[in-house]
Parts: structure tokens; C-alpha cells; sequence
């Protein structure tokens, strides 16, 4: 009977502490789920996200120089540090996308410390316009980066502004998802 009422008492004992366990477990997944998300430090993330705009962009660049959709090849950053010539070869191009990584990176920063609290896609469209203008209008014409708007073909014209147009949207929008409240308009999901 003393056998019975000891293995009984440490049964209750261990259940107790699985009751008490699963009291604390649900105490800070509670704890958990009311905390707000962590907090994003700017300048790696920033880093990271420009790196991927300008290898998916530059990528994406470089098929629409292949496809003839433009005349300005993905060297155009790279332009003013090396020959002519080399940028139109395969080595240039890979210059040039290793350049646009770069300025991608420089670009996302930029946007990351000046205009992170801002909420949409727009901020980011209207920031790519403004690159666009200021590669294809101000600068890049003085730099010999680019020819002259009006020696642009208007495919060309077209598919630069498009592009900067999305890349600019990529880095901004992505830019909004993580430092505003965009992520609380989103759905749930079911059972989350």
C-alpha cells in the first residue's frame, strides 16, 4: 500500500509540474504573440536588399540589352572607369553588373535612412523616376554613361524608364514592408 501511495504521490508530483509547465508554456507564447515584431537594423538590411535588387535588376537589365529591347548595355555605370569597347564585351558586362550591384547597394541605403517610414508603393516608383532622371537626364549625358535622351532610341527610352520604374518600386515597397505597418493590412492566415 506505502508502495502504491509513493508511486502515486510521484505521479501526481510530475503532473502537477506538467501542469504547471504547459501554464508557463502558455504564458509566454502569449507573452510571445502580444510583443511587436524586432526591431530591423538598417544598415544590413539595407545591404542585403541592394544586393538582390542589383542582381535580380541588373540581371534583368542585361536580358533586355540581349533582347535588343535596349541599346544602353548593363556597363553604363562602369562607363566612365574603363574603355568603351570593354564594356560591349562579356567581361564588361559582368563589370557592369558587379557596378549596378554596387549603386543598387548605395541606392537601397540611401532610401533606407531617408525614406523608410513611408507607406506604399509610390514612394518607391517615385524614387526609381528620380534615379531615371537623374542617370538618363542630368548626369549620366555629362559622364558619357549614356548618350543624349534625343540619341536614345525611344525603345530604349521606354524600357530605361520601366525598368528604373520597377527597380526603384522593388527597393521602396520592400523597403515599406519592413518598416511600416503594410505587413498588418495583409490577410492572416486561417489558424495562425
Amino acid at each position: 500500500m506505502a508502495e502504491y501511495t509513493d508511486k502515486h504521490a510521484s505521479h501526481l508530483n510530475t503532473s502537477h509540474g506538467d501542469v504547471g509547465d504547459h501554464r508557463n508554456q502558455g504564458r509566454s507564447s502569449k507573452q510571445r504573440q502580444g510583443q511587436k515584431h524586432y526591431y530591423t537594423k538598417p544598415f544590413p538590411f539595407a545591404v542585403e536588399l541592394g544586393f538582390f535588387a542589383g542582381f535580380i535588376w541588373g540581371g534583368i537589365h542585361w536580358l533586355n540589352y540581349l533582347l535588343h529591347f535596349s541599346i544602353v548595355p548593363l556597363g553604363f555605370l562602369a562607363e566612365p572607369f574603363f574603355k568603351h569597347q570593354y564594356i560591349y564585351t562579356a567581361a564588361g558586362h559582368l563589370t557592369g553588373w558587379l557596378f549596378f550591384i554596387v549603386f543598387s547597394i548605395v541606392a537601397a541605403l540611401i532610401y533606407t535612412y531617408t525614406l523608410r517610414k513611408w507607406k506604399g508603393p509610390l514612394p518607391g516608383i517615385g524614387y526609381g523616376i528620380v534615379w531615371w532622371l537623374i542617370i538618363f537626364v542630368l548626369v549620366g549625358p555629362k559622364l558619357d554613361m549614356v548618350k543624349p535622351i534625343n540619341r536614345l532610341t525611344w525603345d530604349s527610352i521606354i524600357t530605361e524608364f520601366c525598368f528604373f520604374l520597377l527597380w526603384g518600386l522593388f527597393i521602396g515597397y520592400t523597403v515599406a514592408m519592413e518598416y511600416t505597418d503594410e505587413r498588418k493590412r495583409e490577410p492572416e492566415k486561417a489558424g495562425a
